[in-house]
């Protein structure tokens, strides 16, 4: 089975304030995709990268990353949609048949170890439907109700933090989105309407929806995502130790 990656890349950005989409601020003198796709092409089992891109900056997103991909990596760059489920479904229309093994991650997670991204897909070509790479909390974690008051205090030993890339077979990642698509083209507000009203913000919950188990693996600290300048100057620094261990 081989390996493609589909790279959510078509947000604003908001919160790391005004300027160009998030995918293409700069993070060292580069494109935050830069970086991505840099990463992604290093881990030997990816044979092809689908990046949707905001929809104004396809053709750019193409050009600064035809010379990271260099050829030995197929490239497909497509407009993003409205949101990031829209975003996915038009990479999934845009992915080569030939593809078993489907990864999604988001571009915010500039930073991501190549092997992570390895692992992840090794353990979907291992048998797993789906997998996300997972972290644990430090925080305290606390339920607040409408007025702000906390309503409950939640045993943080059972919960995770979530990470990208998630892997999935192709067939169950293209099932699960198309009845997310399904559910969204349903007429809403009809005595009878069952389902998750939680909006999904990430493809292993639309696959929980269709029933299919996802497992999890050990994630990294490297791989938080790029939300706030703080984010920024947290992931220069990482750079300039990867360079500098680089150069020993």
């Amino acid at each position: 089975m081989t390996t493609v990656v589909i790279v959510a890349a078509g947000g604003k950005g908001t919160r790391l304030g005004p300027g160009v989409p998030k995918a293409l601020r700069p993070l060292r003198g580069e494109p935050i995709v830069v970086h991505v796709v840099r990463a992604l092409v290093s881990a030997p089992s990816v044979s092809h990268v689908v990046v949707a891109a905001p929809p104004d900056d396809v053709e750019l997103v193409r050009q600064v990353l035809e010379p990271v991909t260099g050829g030995r990596v197929g490239l497909s760059v497509v407009a993003g949609g409205d949101d990031r489920v829209d975003s996915v479904d038009r990479a999934l229309a845009e992915l080569p048949a030939q593809f078993d093994v489907v990864l999604v991650h988001d571009a915010a997670r500039a930073l991501v170890p190549a092997e992570l991204v390895e692992r992840v897909a090794r353990t979907v070509r291992d048998g797993a439907a789906a997998v996300i790479p997972v972290v644990g909390l430090a925080d305290t974690v606390k339920r607040v109700g409408p007025d702000g008051s906390v309503t409950e205090t939640l045993d943080r030993s059972t919960l995770r933090a979530v990470q990208t890339p998630q892997g999935f077979q192709r067939s169950v990642l293209i099932a699960a989105h198309q009845a997310a698509r399904s559910a969204r083209e349903r007429p809403r507000g009809g005595s009878d309407e069952i389902g998750p009203t939680v909006p999904p913000t990430d493809d292993a919950a639309l696959v929980e929806r269709i029933g299919v188990a996802v497992r999890t693996i050990p994630g990294s600290e490297e791989a938080f995502k790029v939300t706030r300048p703080l984010d920024v100057l947290f992931a220069e620094a990482i750079l300039d130790l990867r360079a500098t261990e680089a150069d020993r």
